[in-house]
C-alpha cells in the first residue's frame, strides 16, 4: 500500500503581510527615483505645466511598468537574493509569496501598464514601457547581470527610460532633449551603482555576480566612477539650450560638487585609505534629485537659454 505524503503547505498569511510582500516585490524605493526623473521630462516637453491628470496617469503607468520589471527580476534572481545578506529579506526568499504568484503578478502588472498608458496617454508611451520591461528582464537580468562586469552600464539603460516615456506621454514622439536626459541618467547609473557594489562586494562575490568591484582592483573601480562622473556632468550641459538659465546654473554647481566627491573617493582609494563609498551612493541620489528639481522649476517658469522651439 502506497502512502501519499502531502507537500508541506505554506502557512496562511495575513492580508497586511501579503500586501507588504507584494509591495516589496515591486521595490518601491527604486521606483521613487524613476518617478523623480519622469516629472521634469514631462514639464520640459510641455515647456510649462502639463495636465495634472496626464502627469498622474503617466506616473501610475510608469509605476506599474517598473513594478512589473522589478517583480520579474525578483523571480529570476531568487537564487542570488537567497545568498546575499542585503536581499535575504525579499518576499521570494522568505517564501511570503510563491514564485508562481510573483511571476503572474509581474506579468499582470506589465500588461496592465501597457493598457493603462495606451488608454490614458498614447500608444508610443505604452510601447516604450513594455520595451523597457522586456529589456530589463531579458537583456539585463537574464544575460548581462551574471556574465559581464559591464552589466549595469548597459543594463542600466532600462532605468533611463522613464524620462523618454514621460516625454512621449506629452508629445507622442521622442525629441533630442529626451535623449539627452536619457544620457544623463545613463552616465549617472555606474557611479551610483558601483559605490553600492563596493560596499557589498562580498555579497556579490558570494552570489557569483561579476560586478566591477568584484573583478577589478578598488583603484580601477574608483577611476571608472570618476570617468563616468565627468561624462555625466558634461552631458548635463547639453540640455541647457532646451532648458534655461536656472537649470544651467544648477548643472554647473552640482556637477562641480559631485566631481569633487568622486575625486576624493578616487584619491583615497589610490592611497589605500579606508573609504566610505556609501556616502557617494547616497549623495548621488541627492545630486540627481536637485538637478531634476532645477529642471522642473526651470521648465515650469519657461525661461529658456536659447529659446529652442518646441
Amino acid at each position: 500500500m502506497t502512502t501519499v505524503v502531502d507537500a508541506p503547505q505554506t502557512p496562511a498569511r495575513r492580508p497586511a503581510e501579503l500586501l507588504k510582500a507584494y509591495v516589496g516585490l515591486i521595490k518601491p524605493r527604486v521606483i521613487e527615483l524613476l518617478l523623480v526623473t519622469t516629472i521634469p521630462a514631462m514639464l520640459l516637453a510641455e515647456r510649462g505645466i502639463p495636465s495634472p491628470w496626464l502627469v498622474i496617469a503617466t506616473l501610475i503607468g510608469g509605476t506599474m511598468a517598473a513594478g512589473s520589471a522589478n517583480a520579474l527580476n525578483c523571480v529570476v534572481d531568487a537564487d542570488i537574493d537567497q545568498v546575499m545578506k542585503r536581499t535575504r529579506a525579499r518576499p521570494l526568499v522568505r517564501h511570503t509569496v510563491s514564485t508562481r504568484h510573483a511571476l503572474v503578478f509581474g506579468i499582470v502588472l506589465g500588461a496592465g501598464s501597457f493598457g493603462w498608458l495606451w488608454a490614458t496617454t498614447n500608444l508610443l508611451a505604452a510601447v516604450l514601457a513594455v520595451a523597457t520591461i522586456l529589456f530589463y528582464v531579458f537583456v539585463y537580468t537574464l544575460v548581462l547581470k551574471r556574465r559581464t562586469a559591464q552589466n549595469i552600464v548597459w543594463g542600466g539603460a532600462a532605468g533611463c527610460m522613464p524620462v523618454v516615456i514621460g516625454w512621449a506621454g506629452v508629445t507622442d514622439r521622442v525629441d533630442w532633449p529626451a535623449l539627452v536626459m536619457f544620457g544623463i541618467v545613463f552616465f549617472w547609473t555606474p557611479p551610483h551603482t558601483w559605490t553600492l557594489a563596493m560596499k557589498y562586494k562580498d555579497d556579490y562575490e558570494r552570489a557569483g555576480v561579476p560586478m566591477l568591484p568584484v573583478v577589478a582592483q578598488p583603484a580601477c573601480v574608483s577611476r571608472q566612477i570618476l570617468l563616468f562622473t565627468y561624462l555625466m556632468v558634461a552631458w548635463t550641459l547639453l540640455l541647457a539650450p532646451a532648458a534655461g538659465w536656472l537649470y544651467a546654473a544648477f548643472a554647473v554647481l552640482t556637477g562641480v560638487w559631485f566631481l569633487s566627491l568622486a575625486h576624493r573617493l578616487h584619491s583615497a582609494t589610490k592611497r589605500g585609505e579606508k573609504t566610505r563609498p556609501m556616502k557617494l551612493f547616497h549623495l548621488s541620489n541627492t545630486y540627481l534629485m536637485v538637478l531634476c528639481v532645477a529642471l522642473a522649476v526651470d521648465s515650469a517658469l519657461s525661461l529658456p537659454v536659447l529659446g529652442w522651439p518646441f
